[in-house]
């Protein structure tokens, strides 16, 4: 069944090559039988796995033909959506951060159970990380996936990305109405919305919607605030 993403994947105009779905059945099973010591998926069914995590990583594709950038996938957890990219493009350099160690410990085994190279798997909270010199404003691409509202993801994530570069939030269906929500922490970060694509998985799996900021100044010094405070007090316009 897993040669079925490359029909899926195809229909949307993304192209995986062939040896690709042996990568992806191996990084199934090896997510269901970790995920039976350890909470990373409430899905488990291979059909849904496929559609709800795999082919849903992979449709930042249909808009930004990635190949060799250097990405970031904030809050991972089970490797989504970051796995599955660096599987259909092997040459990205692609950082997986995480604020729970035994989560990095499993993405740390997964990557090298499926032989991936250039991946670092980094466990923090991005808060402290983003702060720190070496990853600050140094990528491409930052990546979220089902990890808290947008208007916290924004000062989470845009610090980490260069200017020129992208951050991409992957939502479901009230996506707009986050953006909406977002919208004055996104410009006070340095960022402009860029991309609001909205779109619906086959076999009625769900409506989405990929939401991308470009980041168009830096950041300033001020963000992100301290560990937790995004969270419990999102940026507003006072």
């Amino acid at each position: 069944m897993w040669d079925e993403l490359l029909h899926l994947t195809a229909q949307y105009g993304i192209n995986l090559s062939a040896d690709t779905p042996l990568l992806y059945r191996q990084y199934y099973h090896y997510l269901i039988e970790i995920n039976k010591k350890i909470n990373l998926t409430s899905i488990t069914a291979p059909q849904e796995v496929l559609i709800k995590h795999f082919l849903d990583s992979l449709m930042i594709l249909t808009q930004f033909p990635l190949q060799k950038e250097k990405v970031l996938d904030v809050g991972s957890g089970a490797g989504l959506p970051g796995v599955p990219l660096k599987i259909a493009l092997p040459e990205l350099s692609l950082t997986l951060l995480d604020s729970l160690q035994k989560r990095i410990n499993f993405l740390q085994q997964l990557t090298e159970h499926l032989e991936l190279t250039q991946v670092k798997c980094l466990h923090g909270r991005a808060e402290d990380l983003a702060r720190k010199q070496i990853w600050r404003e140094s990528f491409d691409f930052v990546l979220a996936r089902a990890v808290a509202r947008l208007n916290v993801l924004t000062e989470l994530c845009l610090p980490f990305v260069r200017v020129g570069g992208f951050f991409v939030a992957y939502k479901g269906p009230e996506g707009e109405n986050e953006l909406q929500e977002a919208e004055y922490a996104i410009s006070e970060l340095g960022g402009k919305t860029d991309v609001v694509w909205h779109y619906e998985l086959p076999r009625q799996m769900g409506a989405r919607t990929l939401i991308a900021i470009k980041k168009v100044k830096p950041t300033s010094a001020r963000f992100p605030r301290k560990a937790g405070l995004p969270a419990k007090r999102p940026l507003t316009r006072v």
